[in-house]
This record gives structure tokens, C-alpha cells and sequence, in this order.
């Protein structure tokens, strides 16, 4: 079958057209100007001012936090010695090994026993969005959808506490220098919460929509034990991911029927936007933008060309996925990603984005004409009438009435739990709407002070990323040669499609309420905490080893 792919006409084309452009780049302006700034930059003030930066001591593991952390962890050992003499443990037990005993000679059971307790858990994280939609839109079990998310939260912290309490972890000492800042933003939140309510219960629960799903980074940074851990998680991403892309490609195909209101009588050429599961183009374009580099990070990771060739087309059926939502913030918010991704691993990639960007705007009518729809005066107007331009003015509106420091109230404008629980009468003036852009969502609802604290959390985020992705494999450097061939086996291009995916996901909250999902937020924390470890805390020792 691998003869098969690699001598069929689309392989050989394919890799034509890659070596060509190879070829092409190294003898264009673009590549000689190129390989003059590696040269140049190789022995620069710069390169020294960022090896300095990325090589930044942590100091969170000597710090008093974690010192309560390694006090908290004694008083669960402590707890497991007792545990371990407990009816409970043995009849817990008990069950593991009927269960063995029952699969010995099962195929089926022996699958399941090749991963961890732990790996089950991570995988079903990563299917988060097809577990909601199966629940809440399949099933329809509605006692069930509002509940499984803090079932599965509570699952979740059960597992690290009990290998915690039983010693089964070797490496739960896992206080990252991102902790603080969003400890930090949780209190800020807690406090606001308790100031501005005059609804105390859609206050909770617009604190508990904001501060809930962003536990995972918690919980995954301490499920993830080892590379095994690690792969799965990103197997499983990657997995959910190009289903969902597949999915949303076929809606495009059958052009499947969406409301009016997702377009405007100006652009007529758009004859369906494709949501797939999440029910919408924005949150699926999103979705794209945030596991499309993890895919394209596949095609330089992988060593055999089969499964490049794979990670290659399942990655242009992603940016397909994405250009079928027509979602115009998605857009540019793959457009940094891709950048980011170039910046670090590869700049030819930039001469491709403009290549491909030129391309779609000349042949694909559509998409031009969704773009240019933005500079018309009709756009303005509409966008003045019930859009961004009208929703924003009202949300500044609101946040200059109130207490600008302390905001108009958590759950009280903006988002889901608004819209949920409208309580106040609307106007001419005053109306309930998503903000489309979360952190002026977040400004509105939480004031200066709980919009201070948000973008420091993300500013860390962003440091400790970037240092991460340094950090993660430091052959990437030191190997001369062609990208394609020294980031094989190298886990800094995997970083790298983590970063710059996260990082265009933070770009699109500006046009869309991004957060408001619940598996996007767990999702965008759930990454920062698989960042984190390849970063952090994988052992270095096995940096050169890859996942095939």
C-alpha cells in the first residue's frame, strides 16, 4: 500500500512541486536574503539577547507556592497509607484484577490495556467537542448535559489526587510559572464577583463560565507523565481534528442548508458556510486555526514520507475546512499562525502563505468577495445598524456607566449567561447581544482591573510559550541543513504548531466571543499545559527520539 501512495500521480506531483519550490527559493531573492540573515543572525547581539531570554531561570520550584504544593502532596500520601488499608482500596483492587483477569485473552480488552487509566482520560479530553455534541444534540439527554462537564472535571481530579495519595506518579511536582498569574486572575474574579452582584446567582455562574474550564491546565499538566501521555494527547487532537475537518469539507460538498443571517445579499457567491459540530462557522474556523499548525508541525516531525504525505493532505483538507466556514476573523487569525510558525521553524512557509493567499483571491470569486465586503460602505452600515461597530459602542457605553474599574458585572452583558438570563429591559439604547470580541467582553464584565489581570495571564502565557518552545529541543539549533530534514524527530516544530496555533486563536477572540465555548477554553488551557510539559518538564534525555 505504501508503494502504492508514494508511486501514484498525486504523490509524485506533490513532491515535485516541493522540490521545485525548494529549488526555486534557494536561487530567489527571497531565499538569498534569507540565508543572509542566518548567517548574519547566527553570531549576532540578537540571537545572544534571545538565547539569553528563552534560557531564563524558573523559579517557581524553590518559591513558597510550591513549598505549600510539596505540603499539600505529604498530607495525600499520608492519606494513601490509610487508604491502602481501607475496604474501599481492596474491593477498588479487587475489580482492576477480575478486569485483567476477564480481557487476558480478549483483543478487544488487550487494546484497551495498552493505555493507562490516565492516556483513556487524556484521549477523552481531546474528543471533548464530540463527547458535548453527542450528549447534548444526539442523545438529548438533558439531565446529563448539564452536568457531565463538572462529572468529567471532578473524574479528572480524582485520578491525580489518587495517584498522588498512592504514589503511583513519578512526576505530579509540576508547578509551571504560569500558575500564579492565573491563580491570580481567579481571585481578581472572586473578588468582583463579590462587589458587583446585584444578581448574586448570574454572577456565580458568569464567574463559573470564565474561570471553570480554565482548571484542565491544572489537571493536564499533572495526567501527563510521560512522552506516551504526551503522545496520545497530541494523537488525539490531531484525530478529532481532521474527523471534524473531513466533516466539514462533505457539508461544503452537499451544500448544506444554513440560516440567511450567516450572509449578506452582497455576497451571493457564498452558497453555505460548513459549522460541522459546534453548530458554527466562527467556533469551527477557530477550532481549524488552533490544530491546523499541529498538523502541519506533522509533515516536518514525521521521518517516513508515508506519513508525511498523510500529515500533508490532512492538513490542506483542514485549510480547506477553514476557508469553507468563511469566517473572516478565522482567517486572520491562520494568518499569524502561520506566520508565528514560519518565524520559528521555517520562513519559506511565509512565500507559500502568499502564494496561496494570491491564489484563492483570484480564483475563488467567493472568498474575494467576502474580504472585500469589509471596505464598502455597506458593510459600515450594516456593521453600524446590529453589528460589531454597534455591539462594541454599546459595550463601552455600558462599561463608561458603571464603575470602570470594577465593570458592569460578571454574566450580566455580553456573553452566554447574559443571554441566558436577560433580566434587565431592553431599549432603544439597551439591547442583549454576544459582543463578538471576548475581551471586550471581559472589559465590560470584569472592568479595568479584571482586564489587567486577563491580558498579564495571556503576556505569561505568551513568555513562558516562546521559552517553551526553546527549551523543548535544543538539537534544532544546533543541526545545520534543510528544515525539512533536521526538524525530523525534533519535538521544537510540535511546540512550535502548539504556540503558533494558540497563538492565532488569541487573535480571533478580538472579532468572536472565542471562550464562551466550553471545550475551546478547555482546549486552548489543555494545550498550554501539553506546552508546558514538552517545554518544562519532558526529561531531555530523550529529546532526539521521535514519534515514529
Amino acid at each position: 500500500m505504501t508503494n502504492i501512495i508514494k508511486g501514484s500521480c498525486v504523490c509524485r506531483v506533490i513532491l515535485w512541486i516541493i522540490s521545485a519550490f525548494r529549488s526555486n527559493w534557494q536561487k530567489g531573492i527571497l531565499g538569498r536574503i534569507s540565508a543572509g540573515w542566518n548567517r548574519h543572525f547566527a553570531t549576532s547581539v540578537t540571537r545572544r539577547f534571545c538565547i539569553a531570554y528563552c534560557e531564563f531561570p524558573e523559579y517557581v520550584q524553590t518559591s513558597r507556592y510550591a513549598k505549600v504544593l510539596r505540603g499539600i502532596r505529604g498530607i495525600f500520601e499520608r492519606i494513601g497509607d490509610v487508604l491502602r488499608q481501607s475496604v474501599f482500596y481492596k474491593v477498588v483492587s479487587a475489580l482492576w484484577a477480575f478486569w485483567f483477569w476477564l480481557t487476558k485473552g480478549s483483543v478487544v480488552g488487550k487494546l484497551i490495556n495498552k493505555l493507562h487509566a490516565r492516556q483513556w482520560l487524556l484521549l477523552a479530553f481531546t474528543m471533548y467537542l464530540p463527547i458535548e455534541y453527542m450528549i447534548r444534540d444526539t442523545l438529548k439527554i438533558s439531565s446529563l448535559a448539564s452536568v457531565w462537564e463538572e462529572l468529567f472535571l471532578v473524574l479528572a481530579v480524582f485520578l491525580v489526587l489518587w495517584r498522588r495519595a498512592l504514589k503511583k506518579a513519578e512526576n505530579l511536582d509540576r508547578e509551571t510559572p504560569l500558575d500564579a498569574y492565573i491563580l491570580l486572575f481567579m481571585a481578581v474574579g472572586l473578588l468582583l464577583m463579590s462587589l458587583v452582584n446585584p444578581w448574586p446567582a448570574i454572577a456565580f455562574a458568569g464567574y463559573r463560565i470564565v474561570m471553570e474550564y480554565i482548571l484542565w491546565f491544572f489537571i493536564i499538566i499533572r495526567l501527563i507523565e510521560d512522552d506516551k501521555d504526551m503522545k496520545v494527547m497530541y494523537a488525539g487532537f490531531m484525530i478529532m481534528a481532521g474527523l471534524i475537518a473531513l466533516h466539514g469539507c462533505y457539508q461544503y460538498v452537499i451544500g448544506v442548508e444554513i440560516p440567511s443571517s450567516w450572509t449578506t445579499k452582497t455576497e451571493a457567491g457564498v452558497r453555505t458556510r460548513v459549522f460541522s459540530l459546534t453548530g458554527s462557522p466562527n467556533i469551527l474556523g477557530s477550532l481549524m486555526v488552533m490544530t491546523t499548525p499541529m498538523m502541519a508541525a506533522l509533515v516536518y516531525f514525521f521521518k517516513k514520507k508515508i506519513f508525511k504525505f498523510g500529515a500533508f493532505l490532512m492538513t490542506g483538507a483542514m485549510c480547506l475546512c477553514l476557508l469553507f466556514t468563511f469566517s473572516r476573523g478565522a482567517w486572520g487569525g491562520m494568518v499569524i499562525a502561520v506566520v508565528i510558525f514560519a518565524l520559528i521553524i521555517d520562513r519559506r512557509i511565509i512565500g507559500l502563505l502568499g502564494l496561496g493567499i494570491a491564489a484563492i483571491l483570484i480564483a475563488v470569486p467567493s472568498i474575494t468577495s467576502r474580504l472585500t465586503f469589509l471596505f464598502t460602505p455597506e458593510y459600515a452600515e450594516a456593521s453600524a445598524a446590529g453589528g460589531r461597530t454597534l455591539r462594541w459602542e454599546t459595550g463601552r457605553a455600558l462599561l463608561a456607566d458603571s464603575n470602570p474599574w470594577l465593570g458592569f458585572g460578571l454574566g450580566r452583558f455580553g456573553g452566554a449567561v447574559a443571554m441566558d438570563n436577560q433580566v434587565l429591559d431592553e431599549t432603544d439604547e439597551f439591547q442583549y447581544f454576544y459582543m463578538d470580541n471576548y475581551y471586550l467582553k471581559t472589559l465590560v464584565e470584569m472592568g479595568y482591573l479584571g482586564m489587567i489581570f486577563f491580558i498579564l495571564m495571556l503576556v505569561v502565557f505568551l513568555i513562558w510559550g516562546l521559552r517553551a518552545i526553546f527549551r523543548s529541543d535544543l538539537s534544532f539549533m544546533a543541526n545545520p541543513g534543510d528544515t525539512l530534514v533536521k526538524a525530523q524527530g525534533n519535538y521544537r516544530v510540535l511546540t512550535a504548531g502548539i504556540f503558533s496555533g494558540m497563538c492565532g486563536v488569541l487573535v480571533h477572540c478580538y472579532f468572536e466571543n472565542i471562550f464562551e465555548e466550553p471545550y475551546m477554553t478547555s482546549y486552548f488551557w489543555g494545550l498550554a499545559a501539553l506546552l508546558m510539559y514538552m517545554g518544562l518538564f519532558r526529561p531531555k534525555d530523550r529529546a532526539k527520539k521521535g514519534l515514529v
